[in-house]
């Protein structure tokens, strides 16, 4: 298997609940949603780094927008 592309990264629910800072039930929520593009290893849940960025980027609130 040799491919010039990196391998995609996979985070586990915990993992990404750690670096966005809510809890693990917000990320299955998201996942189960739709939100948040995950793919399934067994019973457990894997989120791609690039997903888990762009989310992130995607939601982004601007400081106007909050005082609106």
């Amino acid at each position: 298997m040799s491919s010039d592309q990196p391998r995609a990264r996979y985070l586990t629910v915990a993992e990404v609940a750690e670096v966005m800072r809510v809890s693990k039930m917000t990320v299955y929520r998201l996942v189960h949603s739709g939100e948040m593009p995950a793919v399934r290893v067994g019973r457990s849940f894997r989120v791609p780094q690039d997903a888990l960025d762009q989310y992130l980027a995607t939601s982004y609130i601007e400081a106007d927008r909050l005082t609106s």
